[in-house]
């Protein structure tokens, strides 16, 4: 039987300390308890495989975010890249794509329109109207030329350009030349339609205006009565000619009406040249006064009523109209606008000299 002093039944030498706990022989072979310093050390103790653990998730969500960031930077990049060529697509389209009519190999009517005032820089200008006639005339398709006019006139210099070059192509290409008024032809638009070989108007179309004019205006009686004196300096007694704010001499007025009749009778000579026997002159006719489109063809200033669809139609049996009219593109027209601003007001202070039969 077992001694009550010794719980230890199979070791009955072993000596029991009086007072001492039961329980530390159970707690005797636990190993000690390791410092932290030692466990942190240890190779491949708890504190070191969970430190490892946190580091390797981190690692995988930095590289994972840096890896959506550059994905998403390259998307970016993409998309720019795509909206910056359709933008460009689309102003090439809508700003600098030519607007002139493409060539046609089949019969057709070609059109070249005259609208607005006819003016440097214009869409009626020389330039514009004469590349347009030319392109016309060169096409194989194209069986006549009309020449659309709805114009209140402009510049003898542009109108005298596009008359002498109307006259060469029509030589040149052996195609016959029509121009079709529909609301106006007055003053240079006449002076351009007056080289068709037909002219075509409505019965409500104004046609005329063969004159020539120069207009302004003086301040001078203005300036007398607020008492502002005008200051011009000149080298030159005619060099401040035609200044609205200085008084015009007998002398100066006599050399503007002779400049003006000069033009006055080319434009006449130009008209009678173009119709021909067809006139019937009288005294008024080239008076500066314009008539309803009934009335010159009664005058023999226009040949019969018609439009442009009836020209096609009836007279030049190619009912297919194509457009050769060539004008400004929104790139062309922002250019100038933007660009000619600086010295705009003196550009149009000597425009306003040239004289225009208007």
């Amino acid at each position: 039987m077992s001694s009550p002093n010794n719980p230890d039944n199979n070791n009955p030498e072993q000596p029991v300390t009086p007072g001492a706990d039961l329980w530390s022989k159970a707690a005797a072979p636990a190993a000690p308890a390791a410092s932290p310093a030692s466990a942190a050390s240890a190779p491949g103790g708890a504190a070191s495989g969970a430190a490892g653990w946190e580091r390797d998730v981190l690692e995988k969500l930095v590289f994972a975010s840096l890896s959506e960031q550059r994905a998403a930077r390259r998307w970016r990049l993409y998309n720019r890249l795509l909206w910056t060529a359709v933008v460009l697509l689309v102003m090439w389209v809508v700003f600098f794509k030519d607007t002139t009519a493409k060539t046609s190999t089949s019969p057709h009517t070609a059109v070249v329109e005259i609208k607005g005032e006819i003016a440097s820089g214009a869409d009626a200008s020389a330039e514009f109207v004469v590349a347009a006639m030319r392109s016309a005339f060169e096409d194989t398709g194209s069986r006549a030329v009309v020449l659309l006019i709805n114009s209140p006139g402009g510049s003898p210099v542009q109108a005298g350009i596009i008359n002498d070059e109307m006259t060469r192509l029509k030589a040149k290409y052996n195609k016959p030349l029509y121009a079709v008024v529909e609301e106006s032809c007055a003053s240079a638009a006449y002076y351009i339609a007056s080289a068709a070989d037909e002219i075509f108007v409505d019965k409500a179309s104004i046609v005329g205006s063969i004159g020539v004019l120069m207009d302004g205006f003086g301040f001078t009686g203005v300036m007398e009565k607020v008492g502002v004196e005008r200051r011009l300096l000149t080298a030159g007694e005619n060099k401040g000619f035609l200044d609205p704010f200085s008084p015009m001499s007998e002398q100066q007025k006599e050399y503007a009406h002779t400049m003006l009749e000069q033009i006055h009778q080319q434009f006449i000579g130009v008209v009678k040249k173009g119709r021909g026997t067809k006139l019937k002159e009288t005294p008024e006719m080239f008076s500066g006064l314009f008539w309803t489109g009934q009335q010159a063809v009664d005058m023999g200033l226009a040949d019969k009523l018609g439009s442009l669809d009836y020209v096609a139609r009836e007279v030049v049996k190619a009912e297919e109209v194509i457009d050769y009219t060539r004008r400004d593109n929104m790139a062309e027209r922002l250019a100038k606008k933007f660009g000619a601003a600086v010295g705009a007001g003196s550009v149009q202070a000597v425009r306003s000299l040239a004289p225009s039969i208007r």
